[in-house]
C-alpha cells in the first residue's frame, strides 16, 4: 500500500445493506417505538402452509411464541412454560399439552435442561422439525407461485383467451 493511499472507515467497515433496509422498512410499517421493542423474522410459508401442516390456531401460536425466543441459529430457545402461558392466555398445563402435540407431530423436540444444585430448569426447544417440514413444502409452494405468475403473464399478452371450461354431465 502506498503512502498516498488513504483508507477511510467506509472502506474498512462492511456495509450491511439488507438488515438496515429491512429494519428501516419495518420501522416505517410498524413505527420506531414498536420495532425498538424487538421483532422476529418468520417465513411467510409458515402462515401460508398452516392448514397443510395440520396446525390448529393454538399450535401455530405456540410455535410463533417459541420462534420469538429463537434469536440465534446456534442456540435453541428455552422459554419458561409460565412465560408462554402468560403470553398465550393459557394454563401451563395447556401449553405443555400443545407442546407435546407439536412434539408428537415432529415440529419441535423438547430438550430437558438441568443445573447443578438447582435441578431441572426450563426446557430448550429444537425447532429443526418445523424447519424441515417447511423446506419439504417449499417446492410445492414455489411451483404454485410460478404457475400463478405464468398465468398472470399470459393474461397480459394481447389476444389471450382463457380456455373454455368443460363440464361433464353426470
Amino acid at each position: 500500500m502506498s503512502d498516498d493511499t488513504i483508507t477511510t472507515e467506509e472502506d474498512v467497515t462492511p456495509k450491511v445493506v439488507g438488515k438496515v433496509r429491512s429494519t428501516k422498512q419495518s420501522a416505517e410499517k410498524w413505527g420506531d417505538e414498536v420495532i425498538a421493542l424487538g421483532f422476529c423474522v418468520l417465513p411467510s410459508l409458515l402462515f401460508r402452509a398452516q392448514r397443510r401442516l395440520g396446525l390448529n390456531p393454538t399450535q401455530l401460536a405456540v410455535l410463533l411464541q417459541l420462534a420469538d425466543f429463537w434469536w440465534d441459529p446456534g442456540r435453541k430457545p428455552f422459554p419458561k412454560k409460565a412465560d408462554l402461558a402468560e403470553r398465550l392466555s393459557l394454563s401451563e398445563r395447556q401449553v405443555q399439552r400443545h407442546v407435546a402435540e407439536l412434539e408428537k407431530a415432529g415440529f419441535v423436540k423438547r430438550i430437558e435442561r438441568t443445573v447443578a444444585r438447582r435441578g431441572k430448569i426450563s426446557n430448550a426447544y429444537d425447532l429443526s422439525g418445523l424447519v424441515e417440514k417447511l423446506k419439504a413444502l417449499e417446492p410445492q409452494f414455489t411451483a404454485a407461485a410460478e404457475k400463478a405468475r405464468a398465468l398472470r403473464k399470459a393474461v397480459t399478452k394481447p389476444g389471450y383467451r382463457p380456455a373454455a371450461k368443460t363440464t361433464e354431465a353426470k
